[in-house]
Parts: structure tokens; C-alpha cells; sequence
């Protein structure tokens, strides 16, 4: 049913700063020291259930490794069907629910999150995830909250979109149903706002969900599903499953009744399930909606009239902040040779200031990059910086494991603009700059557009408006999301709807109306109140 309602008009939720002495920060302290106290027996969400089995894996903050938070049950390919099951059988009813009573079930969520469950669910992504205070405040809450309630006002306004054109006998009609199947959400570590958004976005349009988050990221993942249930989200809607990708791939993508997939994570697996849902697409009830946002290799480029303040704090938030773990990241900068000397003299004294270590102190800046994984690939791509003499190391460049997966923020020169660092995508503290001639900025816009394969986010730093004018019209399809004076990170739902094309994605938006429109599929009704009753027209007349 698609009655005209109003909801309260989305604004974004104020970010709690946790100032030294103040109630939140207690607060935050407090939420960190009991989770850490408690050893945690994680279990996937089936249809209402938890179901746990004997396959336990440990879970470690990043930072701390000395440290167990408990453990989750390993599920396989039996509780995929299971879920998928459960999916399906709950599809009807939720479907068919009344849309508002839908919504009012997600403006709860963020009602209990903007609340009671705050100082938690940051916690868990400050120690699962190794999110600084700031961070985790900014995500987990902030992000996820305006999710939630903007969503409703976007779905609010879907609804309301009807044909403006009607005859005195006929009334057409627009139903916005949700797809026939079930959809499957796969989610990254590092958002937990994301992480959330994936699965609740297709289901508050009528759809049910099985959603397997990454491994690194099922502790705050376990914690928003109790959240969805004590808001009154019924059993079977949203069902989460701790299964390897590949096993969980192979349920799925041969299943009749796959209808899409929400995913955010790498350009590689997204590419390879494009391809398996094309090979089997014979096998599917309709054809399943793929919306995905993937890796980028995010730029900064500097016109020889930026303020230099202003350009080394966009560096130095944009490239290091969660320790350079977002797919918005500042990955790459172009600056021109008159700015250079001082850009560079201001890193080192940013970077030589960041305090690096646990979450748990709030003083800390840096805190650890997600698992060994990461700290491998990171570390060889530092030293292999480090041993080659067509780079110079400008600051950073230590790694240690012994304790956490910590890697220093880094800078790289690079001589060659297409040096390794420059064009592929790393996912942490690293930083690569390329000094050009200040007088061929223009040159240098070609150079970054025709670099990388990616177009998720970058930004332009400038004080010559015809600059500025240049670099957004020749950059036209590098950035999904482009920056003028500011870092290339930090959209904010319902201001900067975030996504990128070519290989960092399908750009369906996420924290907008195109992106929820993607979990409905269309029927226009028309009803005629008089019928003609004659087949004939009036040219059929010769007289």
C-alpha cells in the first residue's frame, strides 16, 4: 500500500566531540572497559535465531593482539541455504507490510543508536576495527543514523512520486514493489555505517536479506543485529551469516530466487561476481540488480595558487586518517614545484606530530591498519619504495607487528608519475606525491585522469577560479565524488551522496533516492472507469 504519509524531515545527527571531562567520553571509556572485559560467543542471526557451531574463530583488536574479545561460529554453505530459506519465507508478509510501519521500524534503529546503544557501538568499532574515538563517532553512529533517517524521507518521497497526468476516466498509478527474491548484502570492514546501510536500505524498500559481513567486522556487525531485533525487526527479514565469500558465492549466485546483490568491498571480487551472476543468468527468476561501490585511487591536485595550510592538512587528514583504510582516501597528489618545498616541510612536521598506537588511548591519531593481511602488503610496498632510487622516502616508512599491525604514516616521491604507488591501490598510510612544473597544471589533469582505472574521489585545491573551472571539466569521469579546497574524504549522507564509476563502482549513490530506487522494481497500473464499447474509431466514418 502506497498511502501519502509525511515523517519528520531528516537533518544529520550532531558529531559528540568526547572533549576531555566530558560526560561522553566517560561514557565511551566505560562502554571500551566492559567489552574488553567480556569474552564474547558470537553466533550468525538466522531467522531470529542464534546459531552457533563448533568452528570458533578468534577475535583480536587490530592494536592489540595480546587481547581476546571472544569468538564467532564459522558457518558454511548449509547455513547459507538456511538463511536463504528463511529469507523467502519471510518475504511475503514484509512485503506486504504497510510501508510506514516499515520505516517506523529503522527510525527506532537510530533512535536506539543515537542513544542507549551510542557509547557501545562505537566501542566495538574502535576495538574491532581500530577506529580512534573521532572516527568511530563519525561512522557507527553519525553515518549510520543519517542512513537510517534519511532513507525513510528518500523512501517517503519514492512513494509519493505518482504519474501527473490523468484523464476525467482513467487514473494511472505507480507501485513500487520490492524485487521477487531475496537479496544478498556483502559488506566491508570498515565501515560499520556501510556494513548497516547495505542490508537495511534493501529491506526497508520491502525486500528480505542474507548478509555476510567481512570477518574482520563481525563483532560490531553481531552487536547491530541485536539492535535491528530490539527495534522489532521481525525474524527471517535481515539474516546474518559468517561464511567464507567463495562458499557462500556458490549458494548464491546459483539460486532461482537471487534478485541482487549490495556489496561494497574490491574492484576484484566485484568484477568476478559480475561475471558468475552473467554465466548463470539463465538460472534467475529475473535479472538480478548489481550495485556495487569498489576500490578507488584517490587524488588531491594542487594548482600552483593553493593556500599551503590549507592543502597539507587535506593531505594529511585525507591520506591518513583510519589510517588511510577508506575507499576515499588520499592515495595520490600532484604539486606543483613552487609549492612543494614548503608542502613537504609541512607533512613531516604533521606526521612527525601523530600519535600512533591503541584506540583505547584517546591521544592517538594513527591506530593499527585491519589484519596481517593488510600489514603485509603495506609493509612490502614500503620497502620495495625503500630499495628503489627512482623514489624518495619523504617521512614514515616503519612497520611493526609485534604488538598490532601498525604501519607508519608514510610519504613517497615519486619521480615517475606512473610508479607503482601511484596507480595501484593500497588501502592504508601510504602516501605517493608527484612534484610537476608549475606552469602545466593542465598537463597534469590529463595525467591524473588517464592514470588510474578508478573514479571514486578527488579534489582540486586552487584560488584561480579558471583553474578550478579547468580541473571539473576535465575531470569530469575521474570522481564520482570531487572535492574543490578540501580533502577527498568525508561525504556526508544527504550532502554528498557517495559512489564513483569505471572500476571503483556503479555509482548508484548510496544515501540517496537512486540507490533505493535499485530495490524496487516498477508496475504502472491503469484504470479505466468507462471502457469504450465500440472497437470503432471515428475516421472509420466515410459520410
Amino acid at each position: 500500500m502506497n498511502g501519502i504519509f509525511k515523517v519528520p524531515k531528516a537533518v544529520n545527527e550532531p558529531v559528540l566531540d568526547y572533549a576531555p571531562g566530558s560526560k561522553v567520553r566517560a561514557n565511551l571509556k566505560a562502554a571500551i572497559e566492559s567489552m574488553r572485559a567480556e569474552k564474547a560467543d558470537i553466533g550468525m542471526h538466522i531467522n531470529g535465531e542464534v546459531v552457533r557451531t563448533d568452528k570458533k574463530i578468534e577475535i583480536r583488536p587490530p592494536h592489540d593482539l595480546s587481547h581476546l574479545l571472544g569468538t564467532f561460529s564459522k558457518g558454511d554453505a548449509t547455513h547459507v541455504e538456511v538463511a536463504i530459506h528463511a529469507a523467502l519465507s519471510a518475504k511475503k508478509k514484509w512485503s506486504e507490510m504497510p510501508w510506514e510501519q516499515r520505516a517506523a521500524i529503522f527510525l527506532k534503529i537510530a533512535d536506539l543508536i543515537a542513544g542507549p546503544y551510542r557509547a557501545k557501538i562505537n566501542a566495538a568499532t574502535m576495538l574491532c576495527q581500530s577506529k580512534n574515538a573521532f572516527q568511530a563517532e563519525i561512522d557507527s553512529s553519525c553515518e549510520f543514523i543519517d542512513f537510517l533517517r534519511f532513507n525513510v524521507q528518500y523512501m517517503t518521497e519514492i512513494y509519493n512520486e505518482q504519474p501527473s497526468e490523468n484523464s476525467k476516466t482513467v487514473w494511472n498509478r505507480l507501485e513500487y514493489r520490492p524485487l521477487e527474491g531475496f537479496v544478498f548484502a556483502l559488506t566491508p570492514f570498515n565501515f560499520t555505517a556501510i556494513s548497516g546501510n547495505l542490508p537495511t536500505s534493501a529491506a526497508m524498500m520491502g525486500n528480505t536479506v542474507v548478509w555476510k559481513p567481512a570477518d574482520t567486522q563481525v563483532y560490531s556487525a553481531n552487536l547491530l543485529m541485536e539492535i535491528f531485533k530490539e527495534a522489532g525487526l521481525p525474524d527471517g527479514v535481515i539474516n546474518l551469516v559468517y561464511v567464507n565469500g567463495p562458499e557462500a558465492g556458490d549458494v548464491i549466485f546459483n539460486h532461482r530466487d537471487f534478485a541482487g546483490i549490495h556489496f561494497t568491498g574490491s574492484t576484484a571480487v566485484f568484477r568476478q561476481i559480475w561475471k558468475t551472476i552473467g554465466n548463470n543468468i539463465e538460472k534467475y527468476r529475473s535479472y538480478p540488480r548489481i550495485v556495487g561501490e569498489t576500490g578507488g585511487k584517490d587524488f588531491v591536485i594542487a594548482h600552483k595558487s593553493a593556500n599551503v595550510d590549507e592543502l597539507i592538512t587535506a593531505l594529511s587528514r585525507g591520506a591518513f586518517e583510519f589510517q588511510g583504510q577508506k575507499c576515499s582516501a588520499a592515495s595520490r597528489a600532484y604539486i606543483p614545484s613552487n609549492l612543494w618545498p614548503a608542502v613537504k616541510e609541512g607533512l613531516q612536521r604533521d606526521l612527525k606530530s601523530m600519535k600512533m598506537g591503541p584506540t583505547e588511548d584517546f591521544s592517538n591519531f594513527i591506530n593499527a591498519v585491519i589484519d596481517e593481511k593488510s600489514f603485509d602488503k603495506l609493509a612490502k610496498y614500503i620497502d620495495d619504495a625503500k630499495s628503489d632510487n627512482a623514489v624518495e622516502l619523504i617521512a614514515g616508512g616503519n612497520c611493526d607487528k609485534s604488538k598490532g599491525y601498525f604501519i607508519e604514516p608514510t610519504v613517497l616521491l615519486a619521480k615517475d608519475p606512473r610508479y607503482t604507488t601511484m596507480c595501484e591501490e593500497l588501502f592504508g598510510p601510504v602516501l605517493t606525491v608527484y612534484v610537476y612544473p608549475e606552469n602545466e597544471f593542465e598537463e597534469i589533469l590529463e595525467l591524473a585522469d588517464s592514470t588510474s582505472d578508478y573514479a571514486l574521489t578527488g579534489s582540486i585545491l586552487s584560488k584561480d577560479r579558471y583553474a578550478i573551472e579547468l580541473a571539473t571539466r576535465k575531470l569530469v569521469n575521474s570522481a564520482g565524488n570531487f572535492y574543490i579546497n578540501d580533502k577527498p574524504t568525508g561525504a556526508v549522507v544527504g550532502q554528498q551522496p557517495f559512489g564513483g564509476g569505471r572500476g571503483s563502482g556503479t555509482n548508484d549513490k548510496a544515501g540517496s533516492k537512486v540507490n533505493l530506487m535499485r530495490w524496487v522494481s516498477l508496475r504502472t497500473i491503469k484504470e479505466t472507469f468507462v471502457p469504450a464499447t465500440d472497437y470503432r474509431y471515428p475516421f472509420l466514418n466515410d459520410k
